[in-house]
């Protein structure tokens, strides 16, 4: 990893925490699952504008469809429950337990993916980041503490964890990633919209921050900013980029403290030290050893 891809992994993950903070914000003025619904539709417009500038292809072999479909139907469960979830909990809470998808995937790993077996280094980082989740879902003492919150956003972290699988085990794996994008924006734009209106008002009191919110994870979020972390993705080894997971959970619950002025109880930070500590463990790729 050279100097310029470990920064930007590190922007990458402020990014991503700080789109939680967003998230947060734009929901004073959309409903949750119908400003998710909306974000999808839009990336949906600039994944189209820059795949036709830059001559990517729509076409998509017909046996990637049903690995396609797959993952968009658990991107729209995913975001539905994030959504949701940072709705009626914390930014602190949610971000702690959606960001330990990389845990319940080196699970599903071990018994799917030949070569990545638990070894006593992933092990011990599950048990870490498992502690960690047990603190955080045990600590009830915030007024903005909501079990449903807790189980939404653990939810989330599963569905993504459901779209690595859908990627790695189907035909889609060999999709370009633009179009890997636009399979879950496209199936999750219309069911999430026509979920929306059975789920409450659409509209809350909706102001110019509210709509910038949104246009920023339209544009910096779903559409582009997936397709730098596919680009990085390329270009870096896999086990390097995910490494640098860990810090999006510190960086959001850093963002929740000090832009939304959310109470962080001790018991979250401790929380999010072993959730990191345990992502960082289970991605960190083992030292090669050099023989004289």
């Amino acid at each position: 990893m050279d100097l310029f891809g470990a920064l930007a992994l590190i922007a990458f993950a402020l990014h991503l925490a700080f789109n939680q903070v967003v998230i947060k914000v734009a929901s004073g003025g959309f409903a949750p699952v119908f400003q998710a619904g909306l974000r999808s539709a839009g990336a949906v417009i600039v994944l189209l504008i820059w795949m036709r500038l830059r001559g990517v292809s729509f076409q998509v072999p017909r046996n990637a469809w049903v690995g396609g479909i797959l993952a968009g139907l658990f991107f729209s469960l995913e975001f539905m429950c994030l959504f949701i979830a940072l709705d009626i909990t914390t930014v602190s809470r949610a971000s702690v337990i959606f960001y330990t998808m990389p845990v319940w995937l080196s699970l599903i790993a071990h018994q799917f993916f030949p070569g990545e077996r638990l070894t006593r280094r992933k092990v011990v980082g599950l048990v870490l980041a498992v502690t960690g989740v047990a603190i955080a879902l045990a600590d009830r003492s915030s007024g903005q503490a909501s079990w449903t919150g807790d189980l939404l956003a653990l939810t989330s972290a599963l569905c993504w964890a459901g779209i690595v699988v859908c990627v790695r085990l189907t035909p889609l794996s060999d999709v370009p990633p633009a179009q890997q994008l636009m399979f879950q924006v496209l199936v999750s734009a219309p069911i999430l919209l026509v979920l929306a209106p059975f789920m409450g008002p659409l509209f809350r009191e909706v102001e110019p921050i509210h709509i910038a919110a949104l246009l920023f994870q339209i544009v910096a979020i779903a559409s582009l900013g997936f397709l730098v972390w596919f680009w990085l993705m390329s270009i870096y080894p896999s086990s390097s980029v995910a490494s640098f997971s860990f810090l999006s959970p510190v960086f959001s619950v850093i963002f929740g403290w000090v832009l939304l002025s959310e109470d962080v109880a001790p018991s979250v930070w401790g929380a999010l030290v072993l959730v990191a500590s345990g992502i960082y463990l289970i991605n960190r790729k083992p030292p090669v050893r050099v023989i004289a």
